[in-house]
């Protein structure tokens, strides 16, 4: 049976995304915004091939979302818009003890990417659950032993009311809330015991994980990528591709045809998402001297797996992956609490 109790713990199963292949953009009439897409492609699946390659090579079983090249597989008939391709199956899915927690099927469409994982877990003797809270992915928890750290979807949402839906649904965690405003994964990362890497100041860090070391990361913004303002006005912060700001026929493809694949590029531009091989290996995607400076006191190495596009699809290291199993059994590292 699977399960992820800690998720600093060695991984053994793991889901990894997967994007659309060159041939499905053979519907863009205008020949350099298709010849871009189709680089776009080959390069993502290249920078996936990576991924999956780092992870075999540390006995990590590797699990993908298949995908058909026919673009009006996922054409939306009520806006004429294309689904987007299974990228980050963490937004959807999570493994918290034994028990896996997925809503592909909140993605329209691609609950038939993920059947065949979905099917291989329950034949691993898991319980397959449901939730109606949306916290409950892989993007929202951090799972440390008898601990469970989630984080909040907005910044005025009522923390009081989702503390008490948290602790109705999870009777055996200590529950705490967190207000990160988003994604919690594109907020901070208690990478290992004792230690958090955070893109801002977190107030209840001093509660929530007392005594731990808070290293934060200034300038880690959308600051930090500055011709990307030159697109913002036009897209809304959704997306953005280095050098092609300005034309304006790439921007009408994404806006008119692909305006479901985007996020929120301004929450992207950061170096907290990172996905923990064990207690001694990282993945991330870019070199940043405070974060690896930060590692090499806790004797961790980081491994750069290069993620070219991850600014247009919004997605980082522990984005575009899902760990189903990793090894070790519950641990208390709050022992105060008890």
């Amino acid at each position: 049976m699977y399960s992820v109790y800690q998720h600093w713990d060695p991984l053994k199963v793991c889901i990894v995304g997967r994007s659309y292949p060159p041939e499905f953009y053979s519907w863009i009439k205008i020949p350099h915004v298709r010849k871009l897409f189709e680089r776009i492609a080959i390069e993502t699946e290249e920078d996936y091939q990576n991924i999956v390659k780092k992870l075999e090579s540390f006995g990590v079983k590797v699990l993908r979302p298949t995908v058909f090249s026919d673009p009006n597989h996922y054409l939306l008939p009520d806006d004429s818009r294309y689904l987007p391709p299974p990228m980050t199956p963490r937004d959807f899915s999570v493994m918290i003890g034994n028990k896996f927690f997925e809503s592909f099927n909140t993605a329209p469409g691609w609950i038939g990417g993920y059947e065949y994982i979905v099917d291989h877990v329950k034949a691993q003797g898991n319980q397959i659950a449901k939730t109606v809270h949306s916290h409950i992915n892989g993007a929202m928890v951090a799972r440390i032993g008898r601990d469970l750290f989630i984080g909040t979807e907005f910044y005025t949402q009522d923390q009081q009311k989702l503390k008490i839906d948290i602790d109705n649904e999870f009777l055996d965690t200590r529950n705490h809330i967190i207000n990160t405003g988003g994604h919690s994964d594109g907020t901070y990362c208690p990478v290992a015991p004792g230690l958090i890497i955070s893109l801002k100041d977190v107030p209840t860090y001093a509660d929530t994980f007392p005594d731990w070391e808070v290293v934060y990361l200034p300038g880690q913004s959308w600051d930090a990528v500055a011709p990307f303002l030159e697109l913002k006005d036009k897209n809304k912060g959704k997306w953005w591709i280095p050098g092609f700001e300005k034309d304006n026929d790439v921007i009408n493809v994404v806006e008119q045809w692909l305006g479901r694949w985007t996020g929120y590029v301004e929450e992207t531009v950061f170096d907290v998402n990172m996905l923990i091989i064990d207690p001694k290996n990282v993945m991330v995607f870019n070199y940043n001297k405070l974060v690896f400076d930060a590692l090499e006191r806790y004797g961790i190495t980081p491994h750069i797996v290069p993620f070219r596009h991850r600014y247009f699809w919004d997605g980082g290291i522990h984005c575009v992956t899902s760990d189903l199993h990793r090894e070790g059994t519950m641990q208390n590292y709050f022992t105060q609490r008890d």
